[in-house]
């Protein structure tokens, strides 16, 4: 018997875990400032994500490590101020959580305070436990995060699938299944293989969502910037282009040049 899906006018924690129960697709996507977001929202995604990811699309450094709690704290009160309906999580980004659990709780106090964000998202497993536990005792949501997770590239040394071994994909459905215990309200599962993402995800009652993990999750999150082609040299398996914006932008910027030089911009109707 099918389950009818609910209209949710505003998504919180408790929204996606009933979109869980009832076999409802979460989707979520990345933004870093108020014009973007409030196209994603009034679009009507679930989540948005006020990613670390910054550090790259935004920025232009090679990894997510380099962004500051500040700089975090920017971009995620240009995106609160944007949304009507969407979820809001906010990452933690790389030094803001990983020297002790206290520093962690001054970090997520601070992103909930100064940009009104919903809940915030650490990288790690057992590792980042005794943090996860004193930000939830506070009283603040956190989303885990599992798999390849980028603020440890400099550990890898690659940004390769992950988990593929039996060792590691152990210790990954072992950390999803704490994290749940913890009082984590979902997880993200980052390039790891589908058979082992859609098994954590059964293993646990809270959401599972993937990116480059396969469909039998419980939700998809994509950066915004390259779902829409707005970048265009990177190309991962997991990753589909829903527009060419790269191409597109360039097209219309040039046309623009082209028509200021020849003084066909602006006309006799865009002139006062």
């Amino acid at each position: 018997m099918s389950v009818a899906k609910k209209d949710y006018k505003r998504i919180t924690v408790k929204s996606l875990i009933e979109m869980k129960q009832n076999h409802q697709k979460i989707s979520m996507l990345t933004a870093y400032d108020y014009t973007m977001a409030k196209i994603v929202d009034e679009a009507g995604v679930d989540v948005i994500l006020v990613g670390d990811s910054a550090s790259n699309v935004m920025a232009g450094h090679e990894t997510t490590l380099p962004i500051t709690l500040d700089q975090m704290i920017y971009h995620a009160s240009s995106v609160v101020r944007a949304i009507d309906r969407a979820l809001v999580v906010v990452d933690l980004p790389f030094g803001s959580y990983q020297s002790d659990p206290k520093e962690a709780l001054r970090s997520a106090i601070r992103i909930m305070k100064e940009s009104g964000g919903h809940a915030v998202k650490m990288e790690g497993g057992r590792e980042v436990k005794e943090s996860i536990k004193r930000i939830l005792n506070a009283g603040i949501p956190v989303m885990g995060h599992l798999g390849l997770t980028p603020q440890s590239i400099y550990k890898f040394g690659t940004y390769t699938v992950r988990a593929k071994e039996e060792q590691e994909a152990q210790q990954l459905k072992d950390d999803a299944v704490m994290l749940e215990k913890a009082g984590c309200f979902g997880i993200v599962l980052e390039k790891i293989p589908a058979k082992l993402a859609k098994e954590v995800a059964e293993s646990v009652s809270i959401p599972v969502i993937g990116i480059g993990a396969g469909v039998g999750v419980d939700g998809q999150v994509l950066v915004l910037h390259d779902m829409l082609g707005m970048t265009h040299e990177f190309n991962p398996r997991f990753l589909r282009r829903y527009m060419n914006l790269y191409e597109e932008m360039t097209n219309a910027i040039g046309q623009y040049v082209t028509d200021v030089k020849s003084e066909d911009f602006p006309n006799d109707k865009e002139q006062y």
